[in-house]
């Protein structure tokens, strides 16, 4: 699995030190660029400008206590702008309140995935989303790995 770039929004060292073995672990060698806030990830998602010819990530990977910016409101502004409307978003996230869960899906989440403690499930969790969503899941056309 390579070419389509995963945004991986995760401010815990230690989930992203474990998100990215888990990549490893299983061949996912797709570039991960890394956010460790909200803010950063709109800045990188909704540049102003041209966004310096920057690929649009085939998929993102977001966590919902961030710091600046929660990820929740990150997802908003996700959605209500054309340029990152349609991008794939799962919510990696340890957080278990339903609010949170229907807060996600009601703001566009496309899923919401609670990170397993135990590290061999959570390996198979982010295996089993490498595979949907980077090989089986057809991303929109402009989305593409060829676009800007």
């Amino acid at each position: 699995m390579t070419s389509r770039i995963i945004l991986l929004v995760e401010d815990n060292p230690d989930d992203e030190a474990l998100t990215l073995r888990a990549f490893k672990k299983n061949q996912i060698h797709n570039e991960v660029v890394m956010m460790r806030d909200g803010a950063e990830a709109l800045a990188y998602l909704l540049p102003d400008g041209d966004g310096d010819g920057r690929p649009c990530p085939a998929l993102v990977l977001l966590d919902l206590n961030l710091p600046k910016i929660g990820g929740l409101e990150v997802l908003r502004r996700m959605r209500a702008d054309e340029r990152t409307r349609l991008i794939p978003v799962v919510v990696l996230t340890s957080s278990k309140l339903e609010e949170d869960i229907l807060d996600s899906y009601r703001n566009g989440a496309n899923a919401y995935v609670r990170k397993p403690v135990n590290f061999s499930d959570f390996a198979e969790a982010v295996r089993t989303l490498g595979v949907f969503w980077l090989l089986l899941n057809e991303p929109v056309p402009s989305l593409g790995p060829e676009s800007n």
